[in-house]
């Protein structure tokens, strides 16, 4: 890594930076064209990657789904401020933002019909990484890659200089800082947790730190010969208080389960573990519930069970389900006896999804958990602890469901800290 003069010297008599930011993610990118919007003097933004914007670049499969059609606060999942959550989710509304790419980045987007998910016509992730990063740039962003914070130190006297330590070395001086460095999930795109550990060391309260939007597992894998197999459904975690059913994309996989459902209700499975104890969760694998599907065999009068299930479910999915039930796919509708219907409308209706475990961290699309909501100020997301220190995206404690939800966190909260810090460095 190649340092500059900023590096090279001693705190003490290192250039006076107005602004760092640490982070060349969504929120960090965002905080650096927020800030830099609002100052004349130049700002610094290090990223320990030699590129940036790695989640971007593989979001929506390289397609970048940059925002949800529709926003509620109450899909986001929290341990901490709500009331602070929907301040910062709705002070920057969706049009706002759908304004922002189309006419200031120059990125158009469109609204995909069956999902109502938000992505550029290019269907390029990178265009949209490139943009931002162009934008950082265009309002005076110097950008220095392959640069790692190793520890952050506060200033020794109220209104002196953050001090920035460099792996190799190195060390930089700023008046405000912006963390902006992910969380734990998808560590292949430069996220281990650093800056987590560095606001804990300086007094910060962690809410527990989990993965979310994870695949979940089976050991033994039961239905690794589904593999493959996709279809829509509902899943539902009985007893559980707040947002707990989802309907969507479910997927067969070798080890176990994915898709949207899946991603979206894993947090409770995943946090269950941690507590000691199982989460159940049940599938609805067509649209009918399981009385409805009992009321429906219960009428049925000619015909036989097997291809009634295979009109409703893929092939496989349903011949699976008939061995698990124990009944032949030719026993006749008309003759099903009461203890196979119940049965049979159980599999079909209230499934319980034999998972054991999770894909952790590596498959996880965020990290649930981090920095209570209640330790910033949710106007400028500065911190309450530390003036001049600003926190947004990952490292903080919300994150939504899948469909654009998470990058709406990391612009919204990347823009507030960026307008924040500017005022104070």
């Amino acid at each position: 890594m190649t340092l500059s003069r900023e590096t090279r010297t001693s705190p003490d008599r290192a250039e006076l930076l107005p602004l760092v930011i640490v982070g060349a993610g969504a929120a960090g990118l965002m905080a650096a064209i927020s800030a830099g919007a609002q100052r004349a003097s130049s700002l610094v933004l290090l990223e320990r990657t030699r590129d940036g914007g790695r989640k971007i670049l593989i979001s929506g499969g390289g397609r970048c789904n940059v925002l949800p059609s529709a926003l509620e606060p109450r899909d986001y999942v929290t341990g901490s401020s709500p009331n602070s959550l929907r301040k910062l989710l709705l002070a920057w509304p969706l049009r706002e933002q759908r304004y922002f790419f189309e006419q200031e980045l120059g990125i158009p987007l469109k609204v995909e019909a069956e999902t109502g998910k938000v992505f550029p016509v290019s269907d390029r992730a990178r265009d949209v990484r490139d943009a931002l990063l162009r934008r950082a740039r265009e309002v005076g962003t110097e950008v220095r890659f392959d640069t790692t914070l190793k520890e952050l130190v506060p200033p020794s006297t109220p209104g002196g200089a953050w001090t920035l330590a460099l792996e190799g070395g190195g060390r930089l001086r700023a008046r405000a800082v912006i963390l902006a460095s992910g969380g734990l999930s998808v560590p292949a795109t430069g996220s281990d947790g650093t800056g987590l550990g560095i606001l804990e060391r300086l007094g910060h309260t962690l809410t527990p730190l989990y993965p979310a939007l994870t695949p979940l597992l089976a050991d033994p894998p039961v239905h690794a010969g589904l593999a493959g197999v996709s279809l829509e459904v509902t899943l539902t975690a009985p007893g559980v208080r707040g947002r707990s059913q989802d309907r969507g994309g479910f997927l067969f996989t070798h080890r176990g389960y994915s898709g949207p459902t899946v991603l979206n209700l894993s947090h409770l499975a995943v946090r269950s573990r941690s507590e000691g104890r199982h989460q159940p969760i049940e599938v609805r694998w067509t649209h009918l519930a399981r009385e409805e599907w009992d009321a429906r065999l219960m009428g049925e009068t000619s015909g036989e069970l097997g291809p009634l299930l295979r009109r409703a479910l893929p092939q496989r999915l349903a011949d699976r389900l008939l061995e698990e039930g124990g009944i032949a796919a030719d026993t006749p509708l008309a003759r099903l006896r009461r203890e196979d219907r119940v049965r049979v409308s159980t599999l079909l209706g209230a499934y319980p999804l034999p998972w054991t475990g999770d894909e952790g961290y590596r498959k996880a699309e965020v990290t649930g958990g981090g920095v209570r909501l209640d330790e910033v100020d949710p106007r400028t997301l500065e911190s309450r602890l530390h003036p001049g220190l600003f926190l947004c995206g990952e490292l903080l404690d919300a994150f939504g469901p899948i469909g654009g939800y998470n990058f709406v966190w990391a612009w919204s909260t990347g823009r507030a800290a960026g307008m924040g810090a500017a005022k104070e460095g």
